[in-house]
């Protein structure tokens, strides 16, 4: 990988990366744009867009295989203490195979042939996460007048809302496995027979978001195929796990730890979500910078971000200006970014040092946010 850096850009672009950019200090800071950042972005990270292949099946299978074993381990554990110490490996590992769904709606998948269905058929399905319910919603997040808005199905003005709605935000994941199973299991099938419910089920159950106000579109053409495919092939797991669960075939003791497991994920998850923002847009139209700085980056030193905000998500900010660039190429194009723009940049302000200061911060708007609404 070349070694780039401000010399590299064209002589108009590298004059305006030591530009100092104002403070966000204006009345109206979603509407302000840094257009110095976002010229050096496209400069120095032109190069970075293509897809290793090897690494992602790599990544994925290894993450998958730990995961996988952590979770077998945890089942024929001897012990509580190595219990928990397999499924504490469980977890990571298949939280980090799961996190491969972001991938999923940004790379090209002739990039990187077969990723598609095997991460359905190895993560998605098993985990009743199929692809469709993030493909085709995720890219509404990142268009760019819908982000933060009402229409945005995965953004809530989390710090602007009532203190009570952040833990509620977060422990409600903890149920999200048994209410996908029950979705693919008994709603799936119901609403085949019961035109009304298939209604429901599309617009309301059949996507990954957070804002309750989102209805899902109807899918059409290979994504209407796509979807009734993976539907199906989950509905099939679904109901089929829970007939073998109910007659004996499965052990109880190994379902409920499989779906602790998967509960385990989904909280991690949830816990990195509500620090993948600021939330603090009231629903208006943000520019390209604005909506940058309501996202974080948690860049290294710190090494636990890697646990918590895998394949790339730690560079969630970054992400927003780059979405077309791999997880495995965020870290350098942070890097050139961060030695090539100036301690003024808008750049540099999205960068945070870990988990517990964003949500201290999150709870301290939640709290004034509150405060200012008795006043």
């Amino acid at each position: 990988m070349n070694d780039m850096n401000s010399a590299t850009l064209s002589p108009g672009a590298a004059a305006t990366l030591r530009e100092a950019v104002p403070a966000a200090g204006a009345t109206k800071p979603h509407t302000v744009n840094d257009n110095a950042m976002i010229r050096a972005v496209a400069e120095l990270t032109r190069d970075l867009n293509a897809a290793n292949p090897r690494l992602y099946w790599a990544d994925f299978l290894a993450s998958a295989a730990i995961g996988y074993a952590g979770l077998f381990l945890t089942i024929g554990a001897g012990s509580t203490l190595a219990a928990l110490g397999w499924a504490a490996m469980a977890v990571l590992g298949l939280y980090r195979a799961a996190s491969f769904i972001h991938e999923l709606t940004h790379i090209r998948h002739a990039s990187v042939p077969g990723f598609r269905l095997a991460w359905n058929l190895i993560a998605g399905i098993p985990l009743f996460v199929p692809s469709f319910m993030y493909e085709g919603v995720h890219n509404l997040h990142h268009a760019r007048t819908r982000y933060g808005t009402a229409e945005d199905p995965e953004y809530l003005p989390l710090a602007l809302m009532k203190p009570w709605t952040l833990p509620l935000f977060v422990v409600t994941s903890l149920l999200g496995p048994i209410a996908l199973m029950f979705r693919y299991a008994i709603l799936t099938p119901l609403s085949l027979l019961i035109p009304p419910l298939r209604t429901l089920v599309l617009e309301r159950y059949s996507g990954l978001v957070i804002n309750p106000a989102f209805r899902r579109r109807p899918p059409e053409g290979a994504a209407r195929r796509d979807w009734l495919w993976l539907e199906g092939a989950t509905s099939v797991w679904a109901f089929g796990l829970l007939v073998a669960v109910i007659t004996g075939v499965v052990p109880l003791r190994g379902f409920l730890i499989f779906i602790g497991i998967a509960s385990a994920v989904m909280l991690l998850n949830q816990i990195r979500t509500l620090t993948a923002h600021l939330w603090e847009n009231e629903g208006e139209v943000m520019t390209v910078t604005a909506q940058f700085l309501d996202s974080v980056n948690v860049p290294p030193p710190g090494p636990l971000a890697e646990l918590w905000a895998p394949v790339g998500l730690r560079y969630h900010a970054l992400h927003h200006l780059i979405p077309g660039v791999p997880y495995h190429n965020l870290a350098e194009a942070h890097r050139r970014l961060t030695a090539a723009l100036a301690a003024e940049s808008s750049y540099h302000r999205a960068n945070y040092d870990g988990l517990p200061g964003l949500v201290a911060r999150l709870a301290r708007s939640s709290f004034r946010g509150a405060g200012e609404i008795g006043n």
